[in-house]
Order: structure tokens, then C-alpha cells, then sequence
């Protein structure tokens, strides 16, 4: 699935504002790159469209949200409005503008009572771009910054990064205490030097067009990065701009945050053992369903054939076997009557098993047998007592049920 990530310009945005757009497969590899305006941008249906805020557009402020401020359930983001408030009576004091003014953004998986990263923006900037492109049918399924602040890690280590032009280079220094733009200078590389420690310089990473220049003031320390493969890395980080008031509902924000996991699980290299894992994991159990159903298949040939061998050797002359039991249960019939003794079918058996198993009954007047069927007319109903005589006829073999004035009992086929 493909994925656009487009730079929004820092102007507002018009018809003909060209924005820097690269298009990517897999997350890791530029597909394509172009610079348009919004209308000619690359078409990629059933994916997905990041917008990436510029470094220039965002400020960066360390706060300690408290207590009871981000609890949230599964399907929720807490009270936004109440969330907001909180913001803007910790913020005001560190801004020049007004925070109505402002958009913000906490980092993801915050933690209240801890120091949280907000990131700040222009809101009327920031709403301006995502209606153009929403009027435009190009639907943002995240926004994320350019550069956010360096974790520091083990090695404490920040990035510098050089971009632009070699006549307006800049620098996104990127520490554990945010995000600087600056110009690139000697003054500013100076004091980048005063801030850092020797054991960990920060890694400077160059566009090309100004690789040249930042080699004269870093020493060659210089490793080459491309616009679009900045944008990639700005793709892959964990933030997402699109809080409060860009969250349309809850339900949009429930459904954003499944296809983003959908998406990562699909696409995502570290999810690549997963989901072969898994993958394996379904053909295992095909293939073990399969043996499963053979082994009973087999187990179920062979009783057939078993029960199938019994009639064939006990009554030879059954030379093609259709329904084994009633064929056995026939042959042992016919091999009765002609022996002079009297089967389960015969009206003699039938009338004597009834009489034991129904001795309270009163005698039938008439009596009918017709094909191993036998009725009996009572002169009155029985009553409860049927459901007993019921019971012990079936441990003999038979059926009883009142049909009309008659009660009717028959041999049960059995397998």
C-alpha cells in the first residue's frame, strides 16, 4: 500500500502553491518525488497521506502535565477540552502569541506527573492546509513533524541537520532539549561547539545541494540525507500532530488509530517475523486439519467395512451390502422364521413384550398387524402410564405412540 508524505509549505495555502511531495511502498524507499500544487499530486487510493509539518513551523515546550489530566480508555482521548486548558495555563507564560492562536500537540504514550513534550504551531496555518486538502478529496490520515527532539539514548548523541540553499542554509539542531533553527554560520556553529560535549558531538547529516558548505564548517564530519529521505524518516516517527480540535470524534480517532496499527502490522519491517509467524501458523493448522479429517475418514472406512464384513460372513448369501444394519437385521429375521422361532417383528414377540411391559393396560379389542406394524384398539385412552410403557418397549426395540384410538408400536431400525 502506498503511502504520499507531503511537506506543507509555510505559506497559506492557494491553488498554484507547490508542495514537496514523496510517494513510498514500503516506508524505506522514495518511490516518487515531484513538486505541485495540490491538484496534481500522485494518486494513492487505499493508501495513505501524511502531511509533515516544516521545523520552521513548530516550537517545542517541556511541561509537566498533572495528574489525572491524560486518563483515557481504549477507545478514547480523555476530555480534550479540559486537556486544552490545562495546556494554555502552563504555556501562556513561555509564548509572545496568544495560545487561542496556537494548535498543540502532546508526544505520543505521554505520562502525566513526568515532563511531556508539547509541540506548537499556527493553528489558522495549520486548520487553513487540512481544509484545502480535505475540500480536495486528499484525506490526511496523520501529520508529523519534521524534526522532533532527540531522545538521547545511551549515548546522549543529537543530530544536526544542514538544508536549503548554499545562500539560505540552515540549521535543525535536534537535542534532548528540542528542536533549533538557525542559520548556518560560523556564530552558530560556534555555539553549537560550546553546547556539546566532546565524547558526544552531534551527527551532522547535509542535504546535498549544501553537503559542500557544511563539510567547511563540520571538518568532513558530513553524512549525505536527500529532502525525500528526511521526509521518510518524518513518516516513521511515533508523533501525530492531529489532536484536539483536528480529531473530528472520537470515532474518527478510534478508526485512525486502527488503520495506523493495521498499516504498521501490514507494512512494517519489525512486524515482518510476525506476520510470517503467522502465516505459518495458519498453514499448520490447515495442514493438521487435513490429516485430522483423513484420520477419521479412515477410522470411519474402517468401522464400515468392519460392520460390512460381519454381514457378509454371518449370511453369505447377502452378495452386495447397501445398509448393513436393516440387511443384518432382515437376514436374522428370515433365518428365525425359518428355524421356527420367532423374531423381534413377529406379532407373537410384539404382543408378549407388550404385555409385560404394559400390565396395567386393559386388553386391546382388536388387534392389526400389517409388516411388522402392530395396533391395538384400546377401550379407553391410557393415560400417564403411556410414558412409562414407552420406556420399556424402547429398551426392547420398539416404538409406541397413540395414533387416533389405536396405540401403535413397530420395531426401530437400529444402526
Amino acid at each position: 500500500m502506498s503511502t504520499l508524505i507531503v511537506t506543507l509549505p509555510t505559506s497559506l495555502p492557494m491553488a498554484t502553491t507547490p508542495c514537496s511531495t514523496v510517494v513510498t511502498d514500503d516506508g524505506h524507499t522514495v518511490k516518487q518525488q515531484t513538486e505541485a500544487p495540490l491538484s496534481l499530486w500522485a494518486d494513492v487510493s487505499g493508501g495513505e497521506i501524511v502531511a509533515m509539518v516544516p521545523a520552521t513551523q513548530l516550537s517545542w515546550h517541556r511541561l509537566n502535565l498533572p495528574k489525572g489530566s491524560l486518563e483515557r480508555g481504549i477507545f478514547q482521548d480523555g476530555s480534550p477540552t479540559r486537556l486544552r486548558s490545562v495546556i494554555d495555563g502552563l504555556i501562556e507564560d513561555r509564548l509572545l502569541e496568544d495560545t487561542e492562536l496556537l494548535h498543540f500537540a502532546i508526544e505520543p504514550d505521554a505520562q502525566a506527573g513526568s515532563p511531556t513534550w508539547v509541540a506548537a504551531c499556527n493553528r489558522t496555518w495549520l486548520n487553513a492546509w487540512m481544509l484545502a486538502m480535505e475540500q480536495a478529496g486528499k484525506v490526511v490520515g496523520r501529520i508529523v513533524p519534521e524534526i522532533e527532539p532527540a531522545t538521547g539514548g545511551a549515548s546522549g548523541q543529537t543530530v544536526l541537520h544542514i538544508v536549503g540553499t548554499p545562500d539560505k542554509a540552515q540549521l535543525l539542531w535536534s537535542t534532548t532539549a528540542g528542536v533549533t533553527v538557525l542559520p548556518l554560520s560560523g556564530a552558530s556553529v560556534a555555539l553549537i561547539a560550546s553546547n556539546a560535549d566532546s565524547n558526544s558531538l552531534p551527527e551532522v547529516v547535509a542535504e546535498p545541494a549544501v553537503a559542500a558548505l557544511a563539510e567547511q564548517y563540520f571538518a568532513g564530519r558530513v553524512v549525505l540525507q536527500t529532502g525525500p529521505q528526511r521526509a521518510l524518516a518524518a513518516a516513521g516517527s511515533a508523533w501525530d500532530l492531529a489532536q484536539f480540535e483536528l480529531l473530528r470524534s472520537r470515532r474518527a480517532r478510534t478508526q485512525k488509530r486502527l488503520s495506523g496499527w493495521g498499516n504498521s502490522v501490514l507494512k512494517a519491517p519489525q512486524w515482518k517475523p510476525a506476520r510470517w509467524a503467522l502465516v505459518a501458523l495458519i498453514l499448520i493448522n490447515l495442514v493438521g486439519l487435513q490429516a485430522w479429517a483423513w484420520k477419521e475418514q479412515s477410522a470411519l472406512s474402517a468401522k464400515r467395512s468392519a460392520i460390512r464384513e460381519v454381514l457378509t460372513s454371518t449370511f453369505p448369501d447377502v452378495r452386495i451390502v447397501v445398509d448393513a444394519p436393516l440387511q443384518m437385521q432382515r437376514s436374522m429375521a428370515n433365518l428365525q422364521r425359518q428355524n421356527g422361532a420367532a423374531s423381534s417383528a413377529d406379532m407373537e414377540e410384539m404382543l408378549g413384550r407388550f404385555q409385560a411391559a404394559a400390565p396395567d393396560i386393559p386388553a386391546p379389542i382388536a388387534i392389526e398387524f400389517i409388516a411388522g406394524e402392530l395396533r391395538l384398539k384400546l377401550p379407553t385412552a391410557p393415560g400417564a402410564e403411556l410414558s412409562g410403557v414407552n420406556a420399556r418397549m424402547q429398551s426392547y426395540g420398539y416404538s409406541v405412540q397413540m395414533q387416533g384410538e389405536s396405540l401403535v408400536f413397530k420395531l426401530e431400525r437400529r444402526p
